[in-house]
């Protein structure tokens, strides 16, 4: 399966932090985790300096402590715990795959399972509470939705519309076109 992979894994790029302005990148290839850096100063003696770049591949970084050390400083922890599964070898297909491709996927989940998967990341939980997926959800549960539903879905909400009642829906609707048919009776 790695070879489904593209060249560059990962990539960010980061500032020092306070006092520093230095700039930073962070690449991981296939092969290499690339770490560059620019010094940005008003002071003199750094003003010539150029920018820098270390190269190690995955099994040296995984030993070089003062790299890891850097990057934890530059990038957090978390972003170091990424780097080293992926040089590790510990890929995270799931997060490759494209929003689209994700909702369709969770289309097909029980309620159960769409509202724990909501709790793993915030992606999830974003993707999870879109009306996008609530709509795929609707539709595949309905056999029909009419103009006047999707109206309602698309002032509500798909989320909310499916999780309406069927009596609190026709009140709904009910309201809709009391209140739409009232507007375009008053327009000259």
């Amino acid at each position: 399966m790695a070879s489904w992979l593209p060249e560059t894994l990962f990539e960010t790029v980061g500032q020092g932090p306070p006092p520093s302005k230095d700039y930073y990148q962070l690449l991981v290839t296939r092969t290499q985790v690339i770490f560059r850096w620019w010094k940005i100063s008003l002071r003199s003696e750094y003003r010539s300096t150029k920018p820098g770049e270390a190269k190690e591949i995955h099994e040296d970084f995984l030993e070089n402590l003062h790299l890891q050390g850097q990057t934890a400083l530059i990038f957090g922890t978390r972003i170091l715990n990424y780097v080293i599964n992926l040089c590790e070898g510990k890929f995270d297909f799931l997060e490759r795959l494209s929003d689209n491709l994700l909702l369709n996927i969770i289309s097909y989940l029980d309620l159960e399972d769409i509202a724990r998967l909501s709790q793993t990341s915030h992606r999830f939980a974003k993707l999870c509470m879109s009306d996008k997926l609530w709509e795929q959800i609707v539709q595949s549960t309905c056999h029909t939705i009419t103009p006047d539903v999707r109206a309602l879905a698309e002032d509500t909400g798909w989320r909310q519309l499916f999780f309406t009642n069927k009596l609190q829906l026709q009140r709904q609707l009910r309201k809709r076109k009391q209140k739409y048919g009232n507007l375009r009776g008053k327009q000259p």
